[in-house]
């Protein structure tokens, strides 16, 4: 278990080294104005830390950090200052993000697991179009029912390491969304940062809402992939699988499940209210890269690479 301050300051030094080495291959946007009170790294830190659930909301993490790391960062803004250094390091955030990935060796595997996950914006039952209404909708969850919202299609490796995210309405169905995915994992979209970069292998591991004969042969045909999924039980048209295929491929899917818990609870992404879709994507940015830097720091100490509950002693 570590304390704050041992944290914060590991978070830091891992994300200015990368700044470092980021601003010396790339050159850095002339911005116009006085200098920002915050660094990069300042920022970024503050952002991925700001993501944990011992906070209940935005607001609620930054009276901590004005109340209680104020030794660690004597220059913090105003929290509407803040927000806008937020959206500014989105860029950054997903660099580091990846960055993570590489680090772990996240795309050294045979496969990857895939599922999506809602999340909710507003409450379903309010009137009116809401926030975001351009890129939102209103969709169908397994663990929500109806909601209004995102849907997002988690990427990750068999130890739980997050290479890719893929965003889209609630209404996206499995097999388009996986589809555009593919499509920007191959022709690596720039609109698309955080979907990443296919593993080793290739394949893919899936539940049966992605399964579809037509939509498995374009995924082979276009991007050399296999995404295997079980059969439906009504589906009369394939063979029944094994009950112990059936168990190690549950087996294998329980990863993206564990993922998907502490993205939605340990991360307060079932939290999210936004506003601003720029603010959004880059506090999802923030949650998946801080999740990765979990993993790592656990493996630094020994300990279980998805063992976060205990990992900061508040």
């Amino acid at each position: 278990m570590l304390d704050i301050d041992t944290f914060l300051i590991t978070l830091y030094v891992t994300i200015d080294d990368f700044c470092r080495e980021r601003r010396q291959s790339e050159l850095e946007p002339v911005r116009p104005g006085p200098e920002a009170r915050l660094s990069p790294s300042e920022v970024m830190t503050l952002a991925l830390f700001g993501q944990l659930s011992r906070f209940r909301s935005e607001r609620d993490f930054y009276r901590f950090a004005k109340d209680d790391l104020g030794h660690l960062f004597p220059n913090l803004p105003d929290r509407v200052g803040f927000n806008r250094h937020l959206r500014e390091q989105q860029e950054a955030i997903v660099a580091f993000f990846h960055h993570l990935t590489e680090r772990l060796e996240g795309k050294h595997c045979a496969f990857e697991i895939v599922d999506r996950v809602g999340a909710p914006t507003r409450f379903r039952s309010r009137r009116g179009v809401g926030w975001l209404p351009e890129y939102t909708d209103k969709g169908w969850c397994g663990r929500l029912g109806w909601f209004h919202g995102f849907h997002l299609l988690t990427v990750v490796n068999p130890e739980g390491v997050i290479t890719g995210i893929g965003i889209g309405p609630a209404s996206a169905k499995d097999q388009p969304l996986m589809d555009a995915v593919l499509q920007a994992r191959h022709t690596q979209d720039p609109r698309c940062p955080l979907v990443g970069t296919p593993a080793l292998g290739g394949d893919y591991i899936a539940d049966a809402g992605f399964i579809g004969e037509d939509w498995e042969r374009r995924w082979r045909s276009l991007f050399d992939v296999g995404v295997t999924s079980p059969p439906r039980p009504c589906d009369a048209k394939k063979l029944r699988w094994p009950k112990a295929l059936r168990r190690w491929h549950a087996s294998l899917r329980q990863i993206i499940e564990s993922v998907h818990d502490k993205l939605l609870n340990t991360f307060r992404l079932d939290k999210e209210r936004p506003h601003d879709i720029r603010g959004f994507f880059a506090r999802v940015s923030a949650k998946v890269a801080l999740h990765n830097f979990c993993i790592w720091i656990n493996r630094q100490y020994g300990r279980q690479p998805m063992q976060f509950a205990d990992l900061i002693g508040w």
